[in-house]
């Protein structure tokens, strides 16, 4: 009988991550495990994909920084006197604790907040009110004073915080100054400072060019603070700060570095237990859009900071209902089955980019499209499986 199940998603049960564990000998175990359940077992085959959270590995890794090692190179990059801080996200969890080193690194800190929401979605001010006031948020440069004339003390829906007045307020209790600003043109801030630290997370590069070719003298992005340990502390020579999570009121866990040798030793010690090829990869925030509440969720600077390279590349697939609606009209039951299973046969190997028949399917890497999936699967709460077991994932209608 062939095969009626296509691609399945297991969260597997770990044990809680602490810094200095073996992750290597964990997931493996983990996964093992979980194989081997009499009743919610599975069998291993080549090409599944095992994935274990980002957290558990800057967890194990110890890779923390405080309030204190943010400031210390806050101050040594940036002078430590008037400091533009622009385009953050709105984020107890994920900028707070950044916010609260980088203000006691300075003086005073112009904040500059995009609007109507911020890069990942998290809306100050709701846009067809700001529509209704006649702001263009192309061109309109607002004071804190005009902000608050025009849209009073609005809160998140979700977490019900004022985010202009929590910054504000994190800000002074750090003991700087604070001014803020409203605008969506980087340059905005070289009026009130030179020195400009840019928040943003996937437009940072092109946000920092605009600034030094505008006049700016010290830009760094999140990506260049904490590239390197600040008196011990963790850091990330490629992503500084971005990807960062609030441990503590005083410290952030930061995005986990240097993990490539672990997924490639996990998927060595998983071949040597079962004789399977398993791919392996690490996976932070998804890369998708919530409808609703209109927040995208990757605020991590990249889906997957390692993989295995079996995960290298993005799907070559076509599109069932193309072939059934058009080049198999005429077909159908058995004879329908074996046209498009020998048409997905004689697709293997050659690309099928800008051909008709994969339209609509998703031309995106592999590693975004299997990291969301195993976001999804795991959530961010109180679930206990930080590593994810996708089967099936790269089967297609003939495989039996």
């Amino acid at each position: 009988m062939s095969r009626m199940v296509g691609t399945v998603s297991r969260g597997v049960r770990a044990p809680i991550i602490r810094s200095g564990d073996d992750l290597v000998e964990i997931v493996t175990k983990s996964v093992l495990e979980a194989a081997a359940q009499p009743e919610d077992g599975f069998a291993i085959r080549d090409r599944d994909v095992v994935a274990m959270t980002e957290a558990i590995v800057a967890r194990a890794q110890g890779n923390y920084a405080s309030v204190a090692d943010i400031a210390a190179d806050v101050k040594e990059k940036l002078g430590g006197e008037t400091v533009g801080v622009i385009f953050p996200i709105l984020s107890r969890n994920r900028f707070a604790v950044c916010l609260r080193g980088i203000a006691k690194g300075a003086k005073k800190i112009v904040l500059m907040l995009s609007y109507p929401s911020d890069e990942v979605g998290n809306h100050l001010i709701d846009p067809d009110v700001m529509d209704e006031k006649g702001v263009d948020p192309y061109r309109d440069v607002l004071t804190l004073e005009k902000y608050r004339e025009l849209f009073g003390y609005t809160v998140h829906p979700f977490t019900g915080v004022d985010y202009v007045a929590y910054y504000m307020d994190l800000i002074r209790d750090c003991g700087a100054e604070t001014e803020v600003i409203f605008a969506n043109d980087a340059k905005a801030i070289l009026p009130y400072t030179k020195n400009v630290i840019n928040c943003d997370i996937h437009t940072r590069k092109r946000t920092k060019r605009r600034l030094i070719a505008a006049g700016a003298e010290k830009v760094f992005s999140l990506d260049e603070i904490l590239t390197a340990p600040v008196n011990g502390s963790g850091y990330n020579e490629n992503y500084g700060l971005l990807g960062t999570n609030k441990a503590t009121e005083d410290t952030v866990k930061l995005f986990p570095r240097d993990c490539q040798s672990m997924v490639e030793a996990i998927q060595k010690k998983l071949y040597d237990a079962t004789g399977k090829h398993v791919e392996v990869m690490v996976y932070g925030d998804g890369a998708f859009k919530d409808p609703v509440g209109k927040i995208w969720e990757l605020a991590d600077p990249v889906v997957s900071p390692a993989y295995t390279a079996g995960l290298e590349g993005t799907p070559n697939e076509l599109k069932l209902k193309y072939l059934a609606d058009n080049d198999f009209a005429g077909l159908d039951g058995e004879e329908l089955r074996q046209a498009i299973k020998g048409r997905i046969a004689a697709k293997d190997g050659s690309s099928l980019v800008g051909n008709m028949v994969s339209e609509g399917t998703t031309p995106r890497r592999l590693t975004d499209l299997i990291g969301s999936l195993c976001d999804l699967t795991s959530g961010s709460g109180d679930k206990g499986t930080p590593i994810v077991y996708i089967q099936g994932y790269f089967d297609n209608y003939t495989n039996d």
